[in-house]
């Protein structure tokens, strides 16, 4: 049915990815307090340098039930509904009638298009459903970066060891952009990794500054486990261009500080993903034009 009707599997797609989506904002809000707990814990010298109002008891993406960040009460199955429940509630809280941030839906809505996007480039099948799967991950990584400025080694390690895992399945009937050879994708993982570390360690030599984090040389890595090492160069190209041209522009339009950093791993989540949709026309635009 997916197969002879492909706007049925994107309607399915989109409705599915809606509730990841819901899930995605539980990841992006607890994760990073997980590794602080986790890090308070391991070392006692940190505790002075980490926030003092860390959540006590267990604490995980399951446990305990999602609350109201304002005053504490549980938010009931039907007022946790994607989308919906923010229409419902007019944006505020069922309980104490405070705002609820409007990036919840957003994000839901954000993760389900892309997901639609996903399932209408590559219908029905098993690329569809990693490249949805990968897609979920980045909106993750991206906005935990953008808010911490981490890039969680929980999530990036596993999707770079998914990556390297699919390549074994090379060929994969009807795949053609995902489950890229084992040589492709070992070579991608250690040339996305080192291409990066290189800048890293160049850029210290010459400045003595950190110019960026490890997270970003994981992150590279896994998507060149994804994608294969031939797409590494697009996607470190889009990614520089974007990342200095909104740099500057928040630097000359909001008068923000050159001494802070600014997160990099959004910028290598959405070339990345371009890369996955659309990289072989944009080689092959940039062939025609350039070579």
């Amino acid at each position: 049915m997916f197969t002879e009707a492909p706007l049925i599997f994107v309607a399915v797609a989109f409705a599915f990815a809606l509730m990841i989506g819901s899930f995605l904002n539980v990841v992006i809000h607890r994760l990073p307090i997980m590794m602080q707990r986790e890090w308070r814990d391991q070392c006692d010298e940190l505790r002075d340098a980490l926030p003092a109002d860390l959540p006590k008891g267990k604490f995980n993406l399951v446990v305990p039930r999602s609350r109201c960040p304002a005053c504490g009460k549980t938010i009931k199955a039907w007022q946790n509904i994607p989308v919906l429940s923010y229409l419902l509630l007019e944006a505020r809280c069922g309980n104490c009638n405070e705002s609820i941030s409007v990036r919840y839906p957003l994000v839901e809505m954000l993760t389900a298009a892309l997901a639609a996007l996903c399932a209408w480039h590559f219908g029905f099948g098993w690329e569809a459903l990693m490249a949805i799967g990968l897609t979920c991950a980045l909106v993750a990584i991206s906005l935990i970066d953008v808010d911490h400025q981490i890039i969680p080694d929980s999530i990036v390690l596993p999707l770079m060891w998914v990556g390297l895992i699919m390549s074994l399945f090379h060929p994969l009937a009807g795949a053609e952009t995902l489950f890229v050879s084992p040589r492709d994708a070992i070579i991608g993982a250690l040339a996305g990794y080192l291409s990066l570390w290189s800048v890293y360690q160049l850029f210290k030599l010459v400045t003595g500054k950190e110019g960026m984090g490890y997270g970003d040389f994981k992150l590279l890595a896994a998507l060149g486990a994804w994608l294969g090492w031939q797409t590494l160069h697009i996607i470190i190209l889009m990614s520089a261009v974007v990342g200095a041209v909104v740099g500057i522009a928040m630097i000359l339009l909001r008068g923000r500080d050159r001494q802070l950093p600014i997160p990099f791993g959004p910028y290598l989540a959405a070339a990345g993903w371009i890369t996955m949709l659309y990289g072989e026309s944009i080689s092959k635009a940039y062939a025609d034009k350039f070579l």
